[in-house]
């Protein structure tokens, strides 16, 4: 059985040998790709889609409040969890 420093020692030499195959298998992937897009004349948005494969999200926009504390003027806008103020009490009495 290895003892820990050598089993270290080879996880280090190990992890060395990962990093360098891997720099040199994706040079060879870089070159590769670009002998194909150079071949066929391809364009980003053919291989990538055209535009981002995102859609950017809406803005957020606030819900006017539809109930306020008149003793903090905190106010709820009726959609979520609703607030400790308005537990027990009839939510009409505290609509705007």
């Amino acid at each position: 059985m290895a003892s820990l420093p050598e089993l270290l020692a080879q996880k280090a030499a190990l992890d060395e040998q990962i990093t360098r195959l891997k720099r040199e298998e994706r040079s060879k992937a870089v070159e590769e790709a670009r002998a194909l897009v150079e071949a066929y004349e391809l364009s980003a948005d053919e291989i990538f889609g055209a535009g981002s494969s995102r859609k950017p999200r809406a803005k957020k926009e606030s819900v006017a409040a539809k109930y306020r504390n008149p003793a903090t003027g905190e106010t709820w806008s009726g959609r979520g969890r609703s607030p400790k103020w308005l537990a027990g009490h009839d939510k009409a009495t505290f609509a705007l």
